[in-house]
């Protein structure tokens, strides 16, 4: 094993003397797991690090309620727990993602944080575990095995409801402002990437406000899943261990330090061997960045041009476009959507590959599953909230959707219930091959006068059935 740069203490594991930082919070199992995993820069982030303070935190109140934890060391407790969650140690959660597949690494390191603050305020030396052990005092009536998979829920769940959620419901309301903005403009609709009939820019709109409806929808239902906890399984499902009141009044704490609506588990042994919530959520996760895939596609191809695209859509000028075209305006942040869109479906496919990876009583590809799921809904939040306010709140429609739809060839659909299908497709196959309008084959191929076919081929009155 390499030695470590500067001043370090000994500490002694079950395996052995190791030499651990001499500042550090962190102890001898962290130090081990920091050397065995010099895989990646990749950390657990803000999020489940701060549920993993509230999992320990809850735990001391608990254990110190029970009567099954002294007092004065579960108060030392709860006030380091209280620091973790607001993020004061973050630079001591040291472990790689690609780690034990229980997350056993994190879960010490966590325990060995909270322990050594705990040990610094009550005037003890750190590294002594003494007097504040990391696994018999801050691990007490809990298991990496149901620590874990509570914390991935809980951090999960948090970041849905108080980032993902308004993010996509501020999206939905700017989509929605400009589906009413641009309900008066028709345009040529496009099925195929070929001329359709006539469509409402609005309700082209509308459309994606349908979309992110439904994603809240879907957002929502992962977090009713994601409230359902497995603490107080302990080591595999039986919760051996473990004081019979203790699961209940943890989620009872957990309840009132998130502001979520948390319950236990009615099956233990499912919520430790599976991550099926998880594997649900990220569906949920990949269905969004699938919508959200199409509208930015939609909002590029609408705005591109200027004047060899369609350019129905003016996108907001953010940034230059080229390096060597002067003037050149590219429509980046819908660019940076579906490169979002790209990586939370990629995510999606990690999780899947995880969630296969329960072996009877534990699964053991937890914390690249958190990493990847809690990825997810930061890029989607994120990126929802930056579309909103980069691109949709600043579109503006064009004359050229208009402009080109008594040009269109499938108005000629508005004929067929006077004229027939075969007659119908007669005049548009003449339209197109002459460059005429509709209208003006008509004249010649039906006995309509121009007033009545300006009636019919009215563009508004295609948008709605007659």
């Amino acid at each position: 094993m390499s030695q470590q740069a500067g001043p370090t203490r000994t500490e002694s594991d079950s395996m052995g003397e190791l030499q651990v930082p001499a500042g550090a919070f962190y102890g001898a199992n962290t130090q081990r797991a920091k050397m065995n995993f010099p895989i990646s820069d990749l950390r657990f982030n803000r999020s489940f690090i701060k549920a993993m303070g509230q999992v320990k935190q809850a735990a001391s109140r608990v254990n110190r309620d029970l009567g099954t934890l002294d007092t004065a060391l579960g108060e030392a407790i709860d006030t380091a727990a209280q620091k973790v969650i607001d993020g004061e140690y973050d630079a001591e959660f040291v472990v790689d993602i690609f780690q034990t597949g229980s997350g056993t690494s994190t879960n010490m390191n966590t325990n060995e944080v909270i322990s050594n603050v705990a040990i610094e305020a009550l005037g003890g030396k750190l590294g002594s575990q003494n007097p504040v052990h990391p696994n018999d005092h801050v691990n007490r009536g809990q298991s990496s095995n149901d620590v874990i998979p509570t914390a991935i829920h809980l951090a999960a769940a948090g970041a849905i409801k108080e980032r993902l959620l308004p993010a996509m419901e501020e999206l939905e309301g700017e989509l929605r402002k400009k589906s009413e903005e641009f309900w008066p403009i028709v345009k040529t609709g496009r099925t195929h990437l070929q001329d359709a009939t006539p469509i409402r820019l609005g309700q082209e709109f509308s459309g994606y406000v349908g979309q992110m409806e439904y994603g809240r929808a879907r957002a929502k239902k992962a977090l009713g899943e994601l409230s359902v906890l497995a603490i107080g399984g302990t080591a595999v499902g039986t919760g051996i261990g473990m004081h019979r009141e203790f699961a209940g009044r943890m989620i009872n704490q957990l309840n009132g330090l998130t502001g979520l609506e948390l319950s236990e588990t009615a099956n233990h042994f499912q919520s430790q061997s599976s991550l099926d919530a998880v594997v649900e959520a990220s569906g949920s996760m990949k269905t969004i960045a699938v919508s959200l895939m199409k509208i930015a596609n939609d909002i590029r191809w609408l705005g591109s041009g200027p004047r060899a695209g369609f350019g129905e859509l003016e996108v907001p000028e953010v940034q230059p476009g080229s390096s060597i075209m002067p003037g050149k305006v590219n429509p980046v942040i819908a660019e940076s959507v579906t490169m979002v869109c790209a990586q939370v479906i990629g995510n999606d496919t990690t999780i899947a590959v995880a969630g296969q990876s329960g072996n009877f009583e534990i699964n053991v590809m937890m914390p690249v599953a958190a990493y990847n799921l809690l990825q997810s809904i930061d890029l989607l939040a994120a990126s929802c909230t930056n579309f909103s306010r980069q691109c949709i709140s600043g579109l503006k429609a064009t004359s050229k959707g208009p402009d080109m739809v008594e040009q269109g060839l499938a108005i000629v659909t508005a004929l067929m219930p006077t004229e027939g299908y075969n007659a119908t497709a007669k005049i548009a196959q003449e339209a197109a091959k002459t460059g005429e309008t509709i209208k003006q084959v008509a004249l010649r191929m039906t006995n309509l006068s121009s007033e009545q076919l300006d009636e019919i081929l009215d563009p508004s009155r295609m948008t709605e059935p007659s």
